[in-house]
């Protein structure tokens, strides 16, 4: 994907809006992708951006973070230790529906006369409001009202308010609230989830052939609705509730309905005109991995019993609330950028919304607004969630922490039935096991051990908990770092070398390799951070050590073969190009000609076989990039900008990971006109559809990876080693750019301008921080500002490009070539060969 220079919205359709994302006008075709975008969630529960009225989407989904189904994975050609279980995230019963029929005649969005729409996302409030005024076919104006909002303060709750008011005539008014199971049955218009892919796409889920929620429970009494399941092969159980209440001067009367996947309130309203009709649909969902449904049925009831004992306009209140205190904590604001300052708080907004409410589960890589990647939680929330939460919410780092800390025992396993010690963290996965069915871009990316040890030491000295590292957290990087010890090996070629072999690292355009430079840069300070954690653990506590030993078998010669290891990891460089390989045989390969490529057959994986790909320098991602931004103090400056040049021009952006990444290390050296390309790409990928597949869901990494590229890119943030340091990139077009971070418990205000930096304590006591290696103790007394020189070196000239690498000699004296391998049939002459 080539990056972007401007703002690529059709802002008639999306107005300007610091601190909501508006629709102005509806559009049929958009509504995948703003069924995503207009999706709410809280982490736990997830309602995508479907009309209330239930007609016309394009993917009708309600997720539940962790609720799924597993089916057994069928390998054209089986193996010792291929992944044997396949899990999808379900998509559980559907209570947004409300339908509306004036006078009979049903409101669908894409047929209707629309007087006025706008729809509002907003970031503030923490709810979508959607206002409406309808024209019904015979001339009767209707204006429709609604609010719709999953709580942060309660994870099981959420609510719709939906209000009809009649402005010139009055009429029959019906309101038919529904919940239906959406997974396994259409409703009445065939409206189920979405229609079969027209292509293939591995990045969307798997189909079950199967009836996935076979049915526990179903109750009616008075205005309320319970429906209960369980699935049919992973055994986990559901229950949802609604409540409904009603309000209005009008005369009404009610009817119910429940069957096994269908519970329906349906109110017959006589309306007149200016007297609104109201109606207020509580609902809550409550899961588990083997409570009855019944009993997760009188949870249901417990907290629909509790949010009626407040009034609605209460638990809009309590929204606000959260998202005052989340915009404290997180804001990143760009003065004098409107446009960009909306779509910055809308990735951080969703940021909020996949992880606020986690409690004891991962963050998919699609949060709970879709069911792309089929819910599955991968590396990206270590690498680009992660760092967002250990700077502005320390509590939520810690329970995704503790999420992967409770699959350590299934990671031993893993790591057994691979023939290895220690711990293999499974690649994709919701309940601990591996389910990527493709090893080689999948099993073989061992990386995710360093990844998450990296995560674990990085909210560690950002909160100061190391109460967390030495109760039990600290099994984590001894079990990991038993992996590299045994996974690697000694070779001596003048001097003893220790090398990892046959491994992927994050390129998946390049697989089952030896010496990826990320994984072996990774897993030595992978290795390094578990022999200083147990030395200190020795040092300082000797109650918990004995512990740590006790739990884990510890001896004190793994921990010396874990620094002999470190200390002697290879890490490829050749001294010819004056780069890192980004693996052993990477140089040797020939150039893919990205330059040559026509976008119509990109992303490549979907257009060219694995094999071919692989044949070639070609990335899917930054992988090289990545490591110098993660363990940038391993690397010189000079490396650093080689290595992006070269690598750059490889990289084909069809990973959304990517150009946060490239956007950061792109500042860093100097290219920032290419940096702010990055961004723009990485800032809009969702809001303006820019991979093509936002109607599967958010890109939750890249929603964190634009925190990072704002705080470490542009802010220059790094933090190695506990050490805090800056060397800001403010792009010469922005006038400021301030964020937050948490350090330690106390939170710091950093406004960066072209000439200063400024440091304010807003809660706390203070922290101690470097700009440009100048020590500064920022104290609660008052703000520090700190005079900026210069912001680094900028780079004049064109983007790298593989132009610049064609034609060029290896060490061996061979000419790097570049191509793209395609095969061209003139089928206007094979069918003329046919015809004769």
């Amino acid at each position: 994907m080539n990056p972007i220079t401007s703002d690529p919205l059709d802002r008639t359709r999306y107005p300007v809006d610091e601190w909501a994302f508006v629709e102005a006008e509806f559009a049929t075709e958009a509504q995948g992708v703003d069924e995503t975008v207009f999706a709410v969630g809280n982490g736990y529960l997830g309602l995508r951006g479907n009309l209330d009225e239930g007609r016309g989407g394009h993917s009708y989904g309600t997720y539940v973070n962790g609720f799924h189904e597993t089916w057994p994975i069928r390998h054209a050609e089986e193996a010792f230790g291929f992944a044997k279980v396949g899990q999808t995230i379900v998509n559980v019963p559907d209570a947004k529906v409300i339908r509306l029929y004036v006078d009979d005649e049903p409101l669908v969005l894409a047929e209707a006369d629309l007087l006025r729409y706008s729809r509002r996302l907003d970031f503030r409030d923490g709810y979508l409001l959607r206002e409406t005024e309808w024209s019904t076919p015979s001339g009767k104006r209707v204006l429709i009202r609604s609010r719709r909002l999953v709580s942060f303060s309660d994870r099981h709750l959420a609510v719709i308010e939906y209000e009809v008011t009649m402005l010139d005539q009055a009429a029959s008014v019906l309101l038919s609230s529904q919940v239906l199971n959406r997974q396994d049955v259409s409703d009445e218009y065939h409206a189920g989830m979405r229609a079969a892919a027209a292509s293939f796409d591995p990045r969307q889920a798997e189909a079950f052939q199967h009836r996935v929620l076979l049915p526990k429970l179903k109750r009616t009494v008075g205005s309320r609705s319970l429906l209960g399941y369980q699935t049919a092969e992973s055994g986990m159980t559901i229950a949802v509730g609604v409540e409904h209440h009603l309000e209005t001067e009008n005369d009404w009367d009610v009817t119910s309905q429940i069957d096994d996947d269908l519970a329906k309130h349906v109110y017959r309203v006589a309306a007149k005109v200016g007297k609104p009709i109201r109606l207020v649909k509580t609902m809550t969902y409550h899961t588990s991995r083997g409570v009855p449904a019944r009993e997760l049925g009188d949870r249901c009831d417990r907290t629909l019993d509790r949010a009626a004992e407040m009034p609605i306009e209460q638990v809009f209140a309590h929204q606000r609330e959260w998202m005052d205190d989340f915009w404290e904590r997180s804001d990143v604001e760009i003065a004098g950028a409107p446009e960009l300052q909306q779509a910055v708080r809308w990735n951080l907004f969703q940021l909020a919304q996949a992880t606020a409410r986690t409690d004891g589960h991962g963050v998919a890589a699609k949060g709970v607004s879709g069911s792309g990647y089929g819910g599955h939680y991968f590396w990206d929330t270590e690498i680009y969630v992660m760092p967002f939460l250990s700077y502005t919410a320390p509590l939520v780092a810690r329970n995704v922490m503790r999420f992967r800390y409770n699959m350590l025992d299934a990671a031993r396993d893993r790591a057994r039935e691979l023939n290895q010690r220690g711990a293999l963290f499974p690649w994709r996965t919701i309940n601990g096991q591996e389910s990527s069915a493709y090893y080689a871009a999948g099993t073989a990316q061992y990386h995710i051990d360093a990844d998450i040890a990296h995560a674990l030491m990085q909210y560690v000295r950002a909160s100061g908990d190391t109460e967390f590292l030495k109760r039990g957290a600290i099994d984590v990087l001894i079990e990991t770092a038993r992996l590299w010890e045994d996974l690697g090996f000694w070779r001596s070629n003048g001097d003893q070398r220790f090398h990892i072999d046959g491994v992927t690292g994050p390129d998946e355009y390049t697989t089952v390799v030896d010496d990826n430079l990320y994984t072996n840069v990774m897993a030595r300070a992978n290795l390094w951070s578990a022999v200083n954690a147990v030395r200190e653990l020795q040092a300082d506590d000797q109650v918990e050590y004995a512990r740590t030993v006790r739990r884990t078998g510890l001896e004190e010669s793994e921990v010396v073969r874990w620094q002999d290891a470190a200390e002697a990891m290879e890490i490829p460089f050749d001294p010819h190009r004056g780069i890192h390989p980004q693996d052993a045989q990477f140089l040797d390969k020939e150039l893919w000609d990205l330059e040559k490529t026509p976008e119509s057959q990109r992303p490549l994986l979907l257009h060219y076989h694995p094999l071919v790909i692989y044949r070639f320098q070609v990335l899917k991602q930054a992988d090289v990039v990545l490591a110098l931004f993660l363990q940038g103090h391993e690397f010189t400056p000079a490396e650093k900008r080689r290595d992006f040049e070269y690598y750059d021009a490889l990289t084909t952006g069809d990973s959304t990971l990517s150009a946060v990444v490239q956007s950061i290390i792109a500042a860093e050296v100097g290219y920032h006109d290419l940096a702010n390309q990055y961004f723009m790409s990485a800032l809009y990928v969702d809001l303006a559809d820019l991979h093509g597949n936002t109607a599967d869901g958010v890109h939750v990494a890249s929603t964190g990876g634009i925190w990072s590229a704002l705080v470490s890119g542009f802010g220059g943030m790094r933090d190695h080693g506990g050490r805090i340091t800056f060397n800001p990139r403010l792009p010469k077009e922005w006038e400021k750019l301030t964020y937050r971070l948490t350090i330690r418990g106390s939170r710091v205000r950093v406004d960066l301008e072209q000439e200063r930096m400024t440091f304010t304590v807003e809660t706390g006591f203070g922290a101690t921080v470097w700009v440009h290696n100048e020590e500064f103790a920022i104290t609660a007394d008052e703000p520090v500002v700190v005079p900026l020189m210069h912001q680094g070196p900028r780079m004049q000239g064109h983007a790298p490009t593989t132009s610049d690498i064609q034609g060029t000699l290896r060490a061996d004296g061979s000419v790097i070539t570049a191509s793209v391998p395609t095969v061209t049939l003139d089928r206007d002459v094979d069918q003329d060969a046919q015809t004769a």
